[in-house]
């Protein structure tokens, strides 16, 4: 590959990151990263590289354009489309690509190997390995291989730092830097009946959400069975969950099985979920395997009163009893008993969303995070772009 004239484009910092579908919790920080990084003086465009003709991309062009970041796409045909190499090589000249970000196993790969032809430097963020297969086993080597080479590996929760020290990445390579969300876009819109109005939940009833991939990491069944439980008591509860994904029959099927579908209900795929937390009462979050879920972030930034997991960089994030309720991984008789407390409990489910508002807005507003970062790129003497 040779060498072609040097771009006129001012120095940029190119966000990485392989999607397929309508994406996940990394996208909503990653496009969000240039415009809170413009103060700084930092050109930041985002690179996608994703499925061809796939329809669920549509959504990541959408948020792009909502979040007024410049978005890149690139078709990627899988492990044996070497055109993906030239192509994004082009991308980093004709941009003048200074600093590549990666976020995943490929985008880290790929950035290893178009730094032979185009010097950067290279950093990454880790937001965590949740799949349990053959293939994400050989991610996560191809994975760990990358981080040993990558400048700073950036972790968003404690439990990722120390796999990443376990993998062999040197500790003065490892930062620390939480997800965080642009607190602004979680301020009510609509009062809470014209909210339930729009997802058929009775005024009446205690609404429980939960957003996430529907995927067996998330364990929604014991989301549902413990919401079962409840109804079965007498309690006066609806559960929404949304989001797609390979469990979605499965699940559907279990909540048939407990009587209360029309209680309990999989509302699909929401491009904005924000009118989902706008009608709830309360936000449970089941995960056996996370990172640091931003859409915990955002049901605390809605004063929600948060029932989790204690799943990796979590408990950083709530303490048990005094901004929501933590239980054991997979522990469902302790689940269902923190549901039930915040059913029953309206004074406990009001203090407890108080506090969790109170936590997002000081220590995890966007602007805390994008700082963090303008120190990162300084200590690793990454041109400005003004």
């Amino acid at each position: 590959m040779r060498d072609v004239d040097t771009s006129d484009a001012p120095p940029t910092v190119l966000e990485t990151r392989v999607v397929s579908g309508t994406g996940g919790g990394p996208d909503k920080t990653i496009l969000n990263t240039p415009r809170f990084l413009e103060p700084y003086g930092y050109r930041t465009v985002c690179a996608y590289f994703h499925p061809p003709e796939d329809p669920g991309f549509d959504a990541i062009r959408r948020r792009a354009e909502a979040s007024s970041a410049p978005l890149i796409a690139l078709p990627d045909r899988g492990p044996f489309d070497v055109s993906l190499i030239r192509r994004t090589l082009d991308v980093c000249r004709r941009e003048n690509v200074v600093a590549w970000h990666g976020h995943d196993y490929k985008s880290n790969l790929l950035g290893l190997i178009i730094r032979r032809w185009h010097p950067m430097r290279l950093l990454t963020t880790v937001h965590g390995w949740v799949f349990k297969s053959w293939k994400a086993s050989i991610y996560f080597r191809v994975d760990r291989w990358c981080l040993r080479r990558y400048e700073r590996v950036i972790c968003v929760s404690p439990d990722l730092v120390e796999e990443c020290l376990k993998g062999g990445v040197p500790r003065d390579r490892v930062q620390l830097i939480e997800n965080a969300i642009d607190v602004p876009n979680y301020e009510r819109t609509q009062s809470k009946e014209a909210a339930r109005r729009q997802f058929g939940i009775a005024p009446e009833q205690a609404l429980i959400v939960a957003v996430g991939r529907l995927s067996p990491e998330k364990n929604f069944r014991m989301l549902i069975q413990s919401a079962a439980r409840l109804i079965s008591e007498g309690r006066n509860i609806a559960v929404a969950i949304a989001g797609e994904g390979s469990q979605r029959e499965e699940l559907q099927a279990l909540i048939a099985s407990t009587g209360y579908a029309d209680r309990i209900r999989l509302v699909g795929f929401l491009s904005d979920p924000r009118p989902l937390y706008e009608a709830a009462d309360v936000y449970a979050l089941s995960s056996d395997r996370e990172g640091l879920p931003n859409v915990l972030l955002e049901a605390m930034a809605y004063s929600l009163p948060v029932v989790s997991t204690a799943v990796a960089g979590v408990p950083r994030l709530i303490q048990d009893g005094a901004n929501g309720l933590l239980t054991p991984i997979a522990d469902e008789p302790s689940f269902f008993e923190a549901l039930r407390r915040v059913v029953d409990e309206v004074g406990l489910r009001q203090r407890l969303g108080d506090a969790g508002r109170a936590t997002i807005e000081a220590r995890y507003t966007f602007d805390n995070r994008m700082r963090q970062f303008a120190a990162v790129y300084a200590e690793l003497q990454i041109p400005k772009a003004w």
